[in-house]
């Protein structure tokens, strides 16, 4: 696992912005696994303005989403399907037939779960999977005590993470209660992870899922066995890290090897 510190958010979103575009332009038609919520919206503004200025192409991408509110559709302000379109897709030339995202009004929940597993293998596995983290240690709503094995599925919302997510509703009582999210194994099996967060609040989460045991009450904590997990916090997130230092350090290095890459090429 590389842990990249940064000042700030707005660092932080320069730089996770900076290795998704390396991965587009690696390979134009990767497929990327995208998350919501407050994290990731300085990142989805840099990679527009990427697209804008630099000539970031997207147009042979295959997105895959983690969750979705059950119970919303994709036109409510509050779901994630608006949520994507409004700070990213409607401001990129993403292709909308190659766009995937839970649908919250699905009927049959578990038969679309199970095709939303069969849609991620038809399109040849995730590439890169982008990741925020609840201050409870969950990643995607797999809520402490998921399965570390799980699937994508329907889930029932801890109230923490409701009234985490409270702010972006009218009232507590407006969030709903249950999500169909991506399982931990789903996630696991991305090629690349890339894990966001930033704010005082996330600290704890932090130094548990990085510096602490694996466990199902912190679902974050199962990406110390994927083999190539990439985490960017700012300061605030990172100061409960027992090994912040040595961090900085191994990421002066690797960045000092990425240099040399570079200007050998």
């Amino acid at each position: 696992m590389r842990v990249i510190i940064v000042k700030d958010y707005d660092e932080m979103s320069k730089e996770a912005a900076r290795i998704i575009a390396k991965q587009i332009r690696s390979k134009p038609d990767s497929v990327i696994g995208f998350a919501t919520g407050g994290t990731p919206v300085g990142t989805y503004k840099e990679l527009v303005r990427m697209h804008k200025e630099e000539g970031l192409d997207f147009s042979k991408l295959t997105t895959f989403n983690l969750d979705e509110y059950y119970g919303l559709g994709p036109d409510h302000p509050q779901s994630y399907h608006y949520y994507m379109f409004e700070n990213l897709f409607n401001h990129v030339n993403v292709d909308p037939k190659k766009v995937h995202i839970p649908d919250g009004l699905a009927k049959n929940v578990k038969e679309f779960c199970k095709k939303y597993e069969e849609e991620i293998k038809k399109a040849g596995g995730i590439d890169l999977q982008i990741l925020g983290i609840g201050r409870d240690g969950h990643i995607a709503f797999n809520e402490p005590g998921s399965s570390l094995a799980s699937r994508t599925r329907l889930v029932a919302l801890a109230p923490e993470t409701i009234k985490d997510n409270a702010r972006f509703f009218e009232k507590e009582e407006d969030v709903p209660r249950y999500a169909i999210s991506m399982g931990c194994g789903t996630i696991m099996e991305a090629k690349k992870i890339l894990l966001l967060a930033n704010g005082e609040g996330k600290a704890d989460a932090v130094a548990a899922f990085i510096e602490g045991p694996i466990t199902s009450q912190i679902t974050a904590s199962i990406l110390q066995l994927h083999p190539d997990v990439t985490v960017i916090l700012d300061e605030a997130a990172a100061s409960k890290l027992k090994r912040k230092e040595y961090y900085k350090h191994v990421d002066k290095l690797y960045r000092k090897l990425e240099e040399e890459e570079e200007s050998s090429n």
